[in-house]
């Protein structure tokens, strides 16, 4: 299964993180140094469910992310469905 989401077409990207060593400026120390960076995905929160649409009378069942989720409970199932043109 792709970790992507159906409605906004989120999906995981690439990062990085910044290692740190040595002790601030402004508590006494000479400054903190970037020792090493190594690269990181940053995955989206995927849910699958299962949305029951009235206009269809009938259940979809979708891969989404949170947000997606909540785009769904504030517009409605239908709407935001259609606008992503998977009905």
């Amino acid at each position: 299964m792709a970790r992507i989401c159906s409605i906004r077409g989120s999906r995981v990207r690439s990062g990085g993180k910044i290692n740190r060593s040595g002790l601030a400026k402004k508590k006494g120390g000479i400054g903190r140094h970037v020792t090493k960076v190594v690269k990181r995905k940053v995955a989206p929160n995927l849910q699958s469910k299962r949305i029951w649409v009235p206009e269809l009378n009938r259940f979809v069942r979708l891969t989404l992310s949170a947000k997606a989720i909540k785009t769904i409970n504030k517009n409605g199932a239908h709407v935001t469905l259609k606008k992503a043109g998977l009905i």
